[in-house]
């Protein structure tokens, strides 16, 4: 079978595992188990605990003792099973544990798929820069369409998405053994220090006040890069809520609504070299926090039906904001640090926005969701007040109904309904990524230079 197309699929049921639970969790969260939202941002934070330590220590691992492809397939068998395990648990407490285990086993297949992507193409004597970028690009292909079979599934809320996930998992960590040997090259020096091996020396990098503010800039950010994967969804869920919107096409295909962030995100990749050949690295970073600007203020705005256009130009920013910083602060460190530093910069890059900043942000969102943007309901008349109806609507009585919830002869209902004010939710989010783009484009001082055109050269071709 031909390398790319093995790799491709590699690639393709590496981010399917992820994209058939991620956006819709929330769902399942707040709609089955109607458990509380600071929890809930514990449960994204999971993500953030687990890239701290797992993807090094897979690293480590791979490079000194077990082959790639062979912990790759291990790793992906454990989170597996463990998403089977999920829908057995009862208790947000027993839940965050179990899926901090899964990510703990999912966390460092994403760089590892990577390295055998790169020791496979260099092995078959393939150039990587040409080769590579085709093949990754099926990984977001495989997120959408997990979304998209979640959905059509009608599994948006329910246990099998995580079944489906486990299924695909499983299969990968079988169809990984298939793939080309990828042995330990066993590179690592003996000699380095347990701060060396774990690249804790980039640390170092925070005695330069301009490399300590673009990484404290890239935590705060980070804390926004996976809010609307939490939320998204369920926003979208919760318009069924008023009447004149239960019917519509963007609830109950809210998941493929938020899968164009996707599509968006592999047409943005392309624009980026002109981009930065353009404006350079810092008004790059610029334009993508304020496109984080924009897709949480169009989210705050925009509605099912005369102002779904608001929804959809959300999602399509979202590949400018999440590809534009991504890869601009990428290159920022590759251009702005030794060659002895690099790659430990690359990882103190990552460990900021997907480690430290994504708990900040899942946490800190989480608990001011709960505080101060959730109001309870506990009788139709007040809740019939908020959705502007009859009490007797049939579609907030069958809404009630899904949730377990019964309006009693008194109008009381059997137990509270909690509802968030998502317009609210929406304009904070705007207002924090507001602040953090104007302190950044003030503060940041950058000027384009050669190192970096070099790099973008190399990035268009």
């Amino acid at each position: 079978m031909n390398v790319k197309f093995r790799l491709t699929l590699m690639n393709f049921l590496q981010f399917f595992v992820w994209g058939a639970w991620l956006i819709t969790i929330a769902n399942y969260w707040f709609g089955t188990k109607q458990w509380d939202g600071t929890q809930f941002g514990a449960i994204f934070a999971t993500m953030g605990f687990a890239s701290l330590v797992m993807p090094t220590l897979a690293g480590i691992i791979a490079d000194r003792w077990v082959n790639a492809e062979v912990l790759y397939s291990i790793l992906h068998i454990l989170y597996g099973l463990v998403l089977f395990y999920i829908p057995q648990v009862e208790s947000p407490n027993g839940f965050f544990w179990v899926m901090l285990l899964a990510m703990s086993f999912y966390m460092p297949t994403i760089s590892l798929s990577n390295s055998i992507s790169y020791t496979t193409l260099k092995s078959t004597n393939m150039d990587v820069v040409k080769n590579f970028p085709p093949i990754r690009v099926w990984g977001t292909v495989g997120f959408i369409a997990a979304m998209w079979i979640t959905n059509l599934t009608d599994n948006k809320a329910t246990a099998y998405q995580f079944y489906i996930a486990g299924i695909a998992a499983i299969a990968l960590g079988v169809y990984a053994l298939t793939l080309p040997k990828c042995p330990p090259q066993k590179l690592i020096d003996e000699k380095k220090t347990f701060a060396e091996t774990f690249g804790l020396t980039a640390f170092r990098l925070f005695t330069d006040y301009k490399m300590a503010l673009f990484f404290i800039f890239s935590m705060f950010l980070g804390a926004s890069l996976q809010l609307t994967n939490a939320y998204g969804d369920v926003f979208l869920d919760e318009f069924k809520l008023l009447p004149k919107y239960a019917d519509s096409f963007v609830i109950k295909y809210s998941t493929i609504i938020m899968s164009i962030s996707q599509v968006s995100e592999t047409l943005f990749i392309l624009a980026i070299p002109f981009f930065l050949k353009r404006f350079g690295i810092k008004n790059v970073i610029v334009i993508a926090m304020f496109a984080w600007v924009l897709r949480f203020g169009l989210f705050a705005y925009g509605d099912p039906a005369g102002k779904l256009w608001m929804i959809v130009l959300s999602c399509i920013v979202y590949g400018m904001a999440f590809d534009f910083f991504n890869i601009s602060g990428s290159l920022f460190v590759e251009t702005s640090t030794t060659p002895k530093m690099r790659s430990s910069a690359q990882g103190m890059f990552m460990m900021m926005t997907n480690g430290f900043g994504a708990v900040f942000g899942s946490l800190i969102s989480g608990w001011m969701i709960d505080k101060y943007f959730t109001k309870s309901y506990s009788d139709i008349h007040s809740l019939s007040s908020y959705v502007d109806t009859d009490p007797k609507n049939a579609h907030l009585l069958t809404f009630l109904n899904n949730k377990g919830i019964t309006v009693l002869q008194n109008g009381t209902l059997s137990r509270a309904l909690d509802v968030k004010d998502w317009h609210q939710i929406w304009l904070s989010f705007t207002v924090y990524a507001l602040v953090i783009t104007i302190f950044f484009a003030l503060i940041f001082k950058h000027k384009h230079n050669r190192a970096e055109e070099v790099a973008i050269e190399a990035l268009k071709h």
